[in-house]
């Protein structure tokens, strides 16, 4: 079978090449192929590959031409195309086997099709050879531009960098077929981004090519274009753009703006005080910001600088205080520099900014100020009232020199005045209180707010004023039987005053008794003596008790000497000589004593007691006598009103017309008729009502005498029931009156009063007639 080939183009022009079939006579002939084909020998078929251009415009493109070698050309051959594609992107012609692409080729959708070819004898309706495959190939064309798949393309690269550095590499990409001549090959080229940058045409690398500041121009945009085809005629190219961003480095050194600060501050300020803030700027950024602030001249060392490391101020404070009337104004100069400074950096940090500040202080009203932080003082002891002890002096620090005024608080044993002169108001006692402590405020006459305290120590110096005293009190016994020269009891003394040297004590007999004492005394000369016996054998039924007097004198200046008393008992000792006998007599003395007294005591208090019962058992009888009725309830009468009345029954009640009475007094009136009383109350109930002046007189009265007697009844609740109501028509229905009648007179009129008081009326009517 025949078959032309259809090489890939050439010029765009396609070339068709005629590829010879062999009958099985012809197969010994050498056929010449062209080169890039490839034959196949196979039952008289001769295949090869087909080549069809891509991108075809036309409806119909001839691919090529399959022919058996037994087609005579009398058309008896029908061909078929099998196989994917086979129908749809090629048919073949049956009778002349001509193969045409019905479509549009993509090579990068698909590049090769295997389709199958069979030839049938139309007389026979069977094939003539078996199946056949063969392949059709799309050649490329350049149809596609480059496209960067790795957009967007970002890049941070630090300020001043040098010529040469990388910054980014940006990669396109071609979907021709690199094996097809040059039509993925692609050139790099820069379209924005001179001068300060540059591309390496085959990798797409960007690199500085001059250095930038960061401070002028942060970030830039540079534009990378790629072309296939090494960039030649009817290259296709596509874009990318890239955003370089500039990193900061500390190129530049903070500048105070101001080459001056003004500040204030009070001379009451205490240390530690913020007077003010000082700010330099720099124009790098984050940690490369970061300043630190100092002191570089201040020869009072008055003033301290901080920094605030979140708004990069310098805080000027108060290092020591400042004092108006001293000086009033100060210069120093400040200088600021960056906290991180990188060593390759340093030549832009070579002399640090600096600015002056001037610092004025402002005058207040200051307290008064003692010459010294405390004083002390020293008197003696037994001085006399007003005696002088010393001076303390303050003044006012302010330019005015303000006179002051002196105080002590709560002492009231020493005075002071204006002058500041210190003096006593009482004696004083070193043995009582060796030290004082005084608080002394001083006062502004100008301005009495502005006080100040200080100290003062008063020590009170010692005077030998006490004579020494035995340092215990002794129990001393002797027995009968006791030689002489026996020692029965050791002394010793103290000494309340103080003494510059250590104390010492001189033990001696008064006169009396060493010219005829019992005992002597012996001086141990350390401030100890004992007492010995100067005689043997003693009697307890003649001389159960001797006393004799010691002189005790000290080494004070001048000396004191005192007489102490000591009381030796005689007693009966056993063979061996203990005085125990003695001592336990003597505590069952003192313990019969201590019964006795606690006895007389116990006696006291019952008398005490049964005293007390007394009175307020008289007080309760008392009480009984005159309330004889206290077990009733005194508000009984009153409760009794609730029916139309009591009639005779009440006599017992109180008198109204007493409460009625424009004179409010404890004695009895005269009373009224009956008829009379009964009217008048009548007339008044229309007048008087719960607010009646002449009714709160009375109840105030009854209720402050009820106050201050506690035997008293609580007259106060007669108010509730005293009246019937202001403007009752039918008067009042209380028969607290009926008590008072009188035979003579006449009830008629209460029939006037209405049906409510016709009962009233018949009571009151067969009375007077049982009466009469």
């Amino acid at each position: 079978m025949n078959c032309y080939l259809l090489l890939p183009f050439m010029l765009g022009i396609p070339l068709l090449w005629p590829c010879l079939g062999a009958t099985e006579n012809s197969q010994r002939k050498k056929v010449q192929q062209p080169v890039g084909s490839h034959l196949r020998v196979k039952r008289g078929w001769v295949w090869n590959q087909f080549f069809v251009p891509e991108e075809m415009n036309t409806t119909s493109h001839h691919v090529g031409r399959l022919r058996s070698d037994l087609d005579n050309g009398n058309n008896s051959f029908q061909y078929k195309l099998l196989g994917a594609g086979a129908g749809s992107t090629f048919i073949i012609d049956e009778r002349t086997g001509d193969i045409y692409a019905i479509q549009k080729l993509d090579r990068e959708e698909r590049s090769l099709y295997t389709l199958r070819a069979q030839v049938i004898d139309i007389t026979t309706g069977r094939a003539v050879e078996p199946e056949s495959e063969f392949v059709i190939r799309v050649s490329d064309i350049n149809d596609n531009e480059p496209k960067f798949l790795d957009e967007p393309y970002e890049a941070i690269v630090p300020e001043m960098s040098p010529e040469g550095t990388l910054v980014i590499q940006v990669t396109a990409s071609d979907a021709d077929d690199p094996s097809s001549g040059n039509n993925a090959r692609l050139l790099y080229s820069l379209l924005q981004g001179q001068p300060y940058f540059s591309v390496e045409p085959t990798t797409g690398v960007i690199r500085i090519s001059s250095k930038m500041d960061r401070e002028l121009q942060d970030e830039y945009w540079v534009i990378i274009q790629a072309k296939d085809m090494i960039g030649q005629p009817g290259a296709l190219s596509g874009t990318t753009s890239v955003l370089i961003k500039l990193s900061d480095v500390n190129d530049n050194k903070p500048i105070f703006k101001e080459s001056l600060y003004r500040l204030t501050v009070s001379e009451a300020a205490p240390t530690g005080t913020s007077i003010g803030t000082i700010m330099a700027y720099d124009n790098d950024i984050g940690e490369n910001a970061e300043m630190d602030y100092s002191i570089e001249e201040d020869d009072s060392q008055t003033f301290d600088i901080i920094t605030d490391h979140e708004t990069q101020e310098g805080i000027v404070i108060l290092k020591k205080k400042v004092n108006f009337e001293h000086q009033n104004h100060y210069g120093i100069r400040a200088k600021v520099k960056n906290h991180h400074v990188d060593e390759k950096l340093m030549k832009y940090h070579t002399e640090a900014s600096t600015t002056f500040i001037k610092i004025q202080v402002e005058d207040v009203d200051e307290p008064p100020l003692f010459l010294l932080p405390y004083y002390i003082f020293e008197i003696f002891e037994e001085t006399p009232q007003g005696s002088f002890v010393g001076v303390v002096s303050a003044t006012d620090p302010d330019n005015r020199k303000s006179p002051i005024r002196y105080s002590i608080t709560r002492s009231k044993v020493f005075n002071i005045d204006d002058n500041g002169t210190i003096t006593t108001t009482n004696s004083l006692d070193r043995e009582i209180s060796a030290w004082y402590n005084l608080s002394i405020i001083a006062t502004e006459k100008y301005n009495i707010e502005q006080i100040s305290s200080i100290p003062v120590y008063v020590q009170v110096l010692n005077i030998n004023d006490h004579a020494p005293e035995f340092s215990q009190y002794y129990e001393t016994y002797v027995c009968e039987n006791a030689g002489s020269g026996q020692v029965i009891q050791t002394i010793s003394a103290v000494d309340r005053d103080e003494s510059i040297e250590e104390h010492h004590f001189y033990f001696n007999l008064s006169v009396e008794d060493t010219n005829y004492s019992s005992f002597t005394i012996i001086d141990n000369q350390d401030n100890t003596a004992v007492i010995l016996t100067n005689r043997t054998g003693f009697n307890l039924q003649e001389e159960p008790v001797f006393y004799i007097s010691i002189l005790i004198a000290d080494n004070g200046i001048p000396s004191l000497t005192s007489t102490n008393t000591l009381t030796i008992h005689v007693c009966d000792c056993d063979d061996s000589g203990s005085t125990q006998t003695c001592q336990y007599q003597e505590l069952m003395l003192s313990m019969g004593f201590k019964t006795e007294v606690i006895i007389a005591i116990l006696i006291c208090s019952m008398v005490i007691f049964g005293f007390i019962f007394l009175t307020l058992g008289l007080k309760q009888r008392r009480k009984q006598i005159l309330f004889p009725e206290k077990s009733e309830d005194f508000r009984e009468n009153i409760f009794r009103y609730d029916d139309e009345g009591g009639g005779e029954e009440d006599t017992e009640a109180f008198d109204i017309a007493e409460l009625r009475s424009s004179t409010i007094m404890r004695e009895r009136k005269a009373r009224k008729t009956t008829s009379a009383e009964i009217r008048s109350l009548y007339r008044q109930s229309l007048q008087v009502g719960p607010d009646s002046a002449i009714f709160r007189k009375f109840i105030l009265e009854k209720l402050e005498e009820a106050n201050t007697d506690p035997c008293a009844p609580p007259f106060d609740s007669l108010q509730t029931y005293a009246f019937e109501g202001t403007g009752s028509l039918a008067g009042s229905l209380s028969s607290l009156e009926s008590a008072v009648s009188d035979q003579d007179e006449s009830y008629d009129y209460l029939n006037q009063l209405g049906p409510r008081f016709k009962r009233l009326a018949c009571m009151f009517g067969s009375a007077v007639q049982s009466n009469n």
